[in-house]
């Protein structure tokens, strides 16, 4: 029997003896393990703490990979990872000890692309203000998730457009990790895009990193992304391919430059406006598709397919995203790769607890994860993208009401080089067909709001 599927045994019980490990031991194991429920979630200590392990090996690339985008939009690579830090140990714990779920946080990949390669580098907004507009969000978020208006619309969002907007993310982050890698490169007129200079050192350590994660992943080896990133930044190092740190462990960076640096001034102007809807609606999007797919793979959710308490994660996304702007980083959330831990057994809290502290750790290996190449981050990218691709298999290709503006949102997104294009046209679209083919009962009141809304952003555009 897979891991994954192995029974849960009762509260305190040893996997491989069957005993309490913790009959007669002191209270403070048992006070933490009554505090996240062990009786009722069947867990125990071992499994909690291997899942917190498992959640952050899975998904610690972020540490890298978060910063080396937003170098892009010229946000200095040390204080962002310092900012990336911190926004997964405030979201990771508030999601532990509030919200009781083994989820872990940290800034989405998509909307740190959006930040850096849209908002910044092709319309020209400051990445101050792109921040206050995450710091914007966060508070919106809360003020929504309070009166549970945040639910109400994250539910009216069909699961044709959730599935489309996780797969046209997944293939804007390939191209962003080939052209990063040099694998693709800038074209000319009439010709965007053309192959790189495969013969280079450089993009040749990208193609083996490529490689090595994609086997490692198959193999099914946990940490797979960060084994290929590390890997081959050693490597690199080694070969003289890109310059090493002078040390690989020191004191954190000084996070001042970037903590409270946002611009509401302009964030709050009018050519931002379609901005500001758009990081809005992506943050509520990608909490959606990862609440309840983790949720779902949790056993979490009831026979109505709801999850009990939602407001809790929510919460907990939302100050996180609060937070994020104002130390320096992009929209957070729950996690994804958080499925690995509770495929290893973890059900509570304590597993996010334990992730967080393994976050907080890794600020003093700051010298070597801000020296990383491209050839060693890019790659990570593609995969990332690549298993950003599966939901597209559950649209329902026999509606082409339901199939055109899915497909719409993925052309949008990576073609017109913008994540917030796809989303908002997506929104437009699907209650439009509906409309058009007798079927707007199918349309749920909450999404004639966020149309209306796309509508506006499409509108107000800054077109250049």
């Amino acid at each position: 029997m897979p891991r994954s599927a192995a029974p849960i045994p009762a509260a305190g019980e040893d996997t491989a003896t069957g005993r309490d490990p913790h009959r007669g031991a002191g209270t403070p194991l048992r006070a933490i393990a009554a505090f996240f429920d062990f009786e009722r979630h069947r867990t125990t200590f071992r499994r909690e703490i291997a899942a917190g392990l498992t959640t952050f090996i899975t998904m610690s690339y972020i540490i890298a990979v978060n910063p080396a985008i937003l170098k892009e939009a010229g946000i200095p690579a040390g204080p962002a990872m310092v900012a990336t830090i911190g926004a997964a140990v405030i979201g990771t714990l508030i999601m532990g000890l509030y919200a009781n779920r083994p989820f872990a946080i940290a800034p989405y990949m998509g909307e740190n692309a959006f930040i850096a390669f849209t908002v910044v580098k092709m319309m020209g907004f400051s990445w101050q203000t792109a921040l206050a507009a995450v710091f914007l969000s966060g508070v919106l978020f809360v003020a929504l998730t309070a009166a549970r208006i945040r639910q109400w619309l994250l539910d009216s969002v069909p699961l044709g457009l959730r599935y489309s907007f996780a797969a046209g993310i997944g293939m804007f982050l390939v191209f962003i990790g080939m052209n990063e890698a040099g694998i693709v490169a800038l074209g000319v007129p009439g010709a965007p895009v053309r192959i790189g200079m495969l013969t280079s050192p450089q993009v040749l350590a990208a193609v083996g990193c490529f490689l090595l994660i994609a086997v490692l992943t198959i193999w099914e080896v946990p940490g797979a992304i960060l084994i290929g990133i590390l890997g081959t930044g050693a490597a690199c190092f080694l070969l003289g391919l890109a310059p090493a740190p002078a040390r690989w462990i020191g004191a954190p960076p000084d996070p001042r430059p970037l903590i409270f640096q946002i611009d509401l001034r302009h964030a709050l102007s009018w050519p931002f406006a379609g901005v500001l809807l758009t990081i809005f609606m992506m943050a509520f999007i990608d909490t959606l598709g990862s609440l309840i797919g983790l949720s779902a793979r949790a056993g979490f959710l009831d026979h109505q397919g709801r999850l009990p308490q939602i407001e809790r994660p929510m919460l907990a996304d939302a100050i996180a995203t609060t937070a994020a702007g104002l130390i320096g980083t992009t929209t957070s959330g729950a996690y994804i790769e958080s499925a690995t831990g509770i495929a290893a057994g973890g059900r509570t809290g304590l597993t996010a607890l334990v992730a967080a502290l393994l976050f907080a750790s890794a600020l003093f290996v700051a010298p070597l994860i801000t020296a990383l190449p491209p050839a060693a981050y890019s790659p990570a990218l593609i995969i990332v993208g690549l298993q950003m691709l599966t939901p597209i298999s559950m649209i329902d290709f026999n509606d082409l009401t339901e199939t055109i503006p899915a497909f719409a949102v993925v052309l949008l997104m990576s073609f017109t080089y913008n994540i917030g294009v796809g989303i908002t046209g997506g929104f437009v679209l699907y209650p439009l067909f509906k409309l058009m083919t007798g079927r707007a009962r199918e349309v749920r009141p909450g999404l004639w709001v966020l149309s209306g809304f796309s509508l506006l952003f499409f509108i107000f555009y800054p077109y250049r």
